[in-house]
């Protein structure tokens, strides 16, 4: 499902607490604890060839320690199926990070140092090297003209449940959903205790509507929801939120899924016209239009109505919706 991955966890780990939890928790490099998490920063960059598009995205922080100014890398893949050259893959976008550097840089003339991190969320084990000298051919005929290089792997499946209960943060328990989605107990535990300690508000927010994506995408059951329901509600208004998200969610996907069916004649001539459509959710949300109203909307074109039927889950007033309508 590499939508939902990709949009949702590129979305968490721009996050400063869940960046800082993975460093912290799943990278035992001694400089680690010297990071300045409180000044890091990510770059408004992406260095992933379209070809990967569909199946991994990228971060960049620039972090300082002693002192000194990095870069922390984490490409985020997707795919279920782990590709033998992954340090290639992984060598190119970093030289492509530096090279980009470089050229926006011309009076500088040292590259900075880079950590580079795969993680990854599919299903299978991974099986790629992660030293470019263990996929080359003849290693030693040429190397002092061979680079050296290699990256950090975090796969999510191969800590075992024991090992993340005792990490016990938000990535932690991020990676507990996605890797052992049958112990509902022991994920309504760890969620417990969570949220019983201090946690950063937005990246709890970010926790919670990540766990309605794996719902309304029918990785987690309705009755999960349900059980952690009961332990959100109290915790920093989640209950509220979460039915909000919930609902936005199902309804996004109901439009876009009516319009596509009467696009491709699916419907069999039962599909209710845009406009109709429109209407119908309009008046779910903010009440009866009047006839004047609905008028305007039936002499619409197909592409304005589809731009207001996905403008609709962005407004919170009809009036502010009736302002789309007239603008665009």
């Amino acid at each position: 499902m590499p939508t939902l991955h990709d949009k949702g966890y590129k979305r968490l780990f721009s996050n400063k607490v869940f960046f800082r939890q993975l460093l912290e928790s799943f990278v035992p490099e001694p400089w680690v604890q010297h990071i300045d998490f409180d000044t890091c920063e990510r770059l408004e960059k992406s260095f992933i060839t379209d070809h990967y598009k569909e199946t991994e995205s990228d971060l960049i922080y620039k972090v300082k320690f002693k002192q000194q100014e990095a870069y922390i890398y984490v490409l985020l893949e997707f795919q279920s199926s782990v590709v033998w050259f992954m340090a290639l893959r992984v060598l190119h976008y970093v030289c492509s990070f530096w090279l980009d550097f470089a050229e926006t840089r011309p009076k500088q003339k040292k590259l900075p140092p880079i950590f580079p991190i795969v993680l990854y969320s599919g299903d299978k084990r991974w099986t790629a090297a992660e030293n470019l000298h263990d996929i080359l051919e003849h290693p030693h005929l040429l190397k002092a003209y061979t680079p050296e290089f290699r990256y950090f792997k975090i796969a999510e499946n191969e800590y075992s449940q024991q090992r993340l209960l005792e990490i016990r943060n938000l990535v932690s328990t991020l990676f507990l959903a996605e890797t052992y989605p049958t112990d509902m107990a022991l994920l309504k535990e760890q969620v417990l205790n969570l949220f019983e300690e201090k946690t950063d508000k937005e990246a709890a927010s970010l926790f919670l509507n990540w766990f309605v994506q794996l719902v309304v995408h029918n990785r987690r059951n309705l009755e999960d929801y349900q059980v952690l329901e009961t332990i959100y509600h109290d915790k920093l208004e989640a209950k509220t939120m979460l039915e909000h998200a919930m609902d936005k969610e199902r309804q996004q996907a109901f439009v876009l899924g009516k319009i596509e069916g009467k696009m491709e004649g699916k419907m069999e001539g039962k599909m209710e016209g845009k406009a109709e459509l429109l209407i119908t959710l309009l008046e779910a949300h903010y009440g009866q239009l009047t006839d004047m109203q609905r008028a305007r909307l039936l002499q619409l074109s197909d592409e304005r109505l589809t731009y207001l039927s996905l403008k609709l889950f962005q407004t919170t007033s009809l009036a502010e919706f009736w302002q789309e309508v007239e603008v665009h």
